[in-house]
């Protein structure tokens, strides 16, 4: 997901955008977040890509979520929270 954000940076942010990744650790909750500083919602679609779809797709797998979007101010956001299940040994 991280490698799929910073893609999009590179494909749509422009030649002068830097981006931020983020891990944190929420106790049952895995949250990695990529904020750019790029053109965001200005930023042209090529109508190609699948990166967001493919992004979602893969969270859900683990029962997770995927929010993206153009930033208040300027820029884009990728938010992706993956539950963590803790395994019982026994």
């Amino acid at each position: 997901m991280v490698q799929e954000a910073l893609t999009n940076t590179l494909k749509h942010a422009g030649p002068r955008a830097e981006a931020r990744v983020a891990l944190h650790y929420l106790g049952d909750a895995v949250e990695i977040r990529v904020v750019d500083d790029g053109r965001g919602a200005s930023a042209a679609d090529d109508g190609r890509g699948h990166g967001l779809a493919g992004m979602r797709e893969r969270a859900a797998v683990y029962g997770g979520t995927v929010a993206a979007g153009p930033r208040a101010g300027g820029g884009y956001e990728v938010v992706a929270r993956v539950p963590v299940r803790e395994e019982v040994r026994t």
